[in-house]
């Protein structure tokens, strides 16, 4: 590969990189806008109970610290 082949490669590549970055991006902000327009009234309760099952789940470290 010559000098410029791998300058047009470089520049290739960055170009795929921005674009990724631009698809993440407005993936977060369609789900920004989904959050934002959930009832949170309505879904208060049911994340309570999720929140609470994955808590279940969780090892619980012990406290090992000696208090003097």
């Amino acid at each position: 590969m010559t000098e410029l082949d791998v300058e047009k490669e470089k520049f290739l590549l960055e170009q795929r990189k921005v674009k990724a970055l631009e698809k993440i991006a407005n993936t977060l902000d369609a789900l920004t806008v989904w959050v934002e327009e959930i009832d949170k009234k309505e879904w208060g309760d049911r994340i309570q109970y999720y929140l609470a099952e994955w808590h279940k789940t969780v090892k619980i470290e012990e406290d090992t610290t000696v208090d003097e």
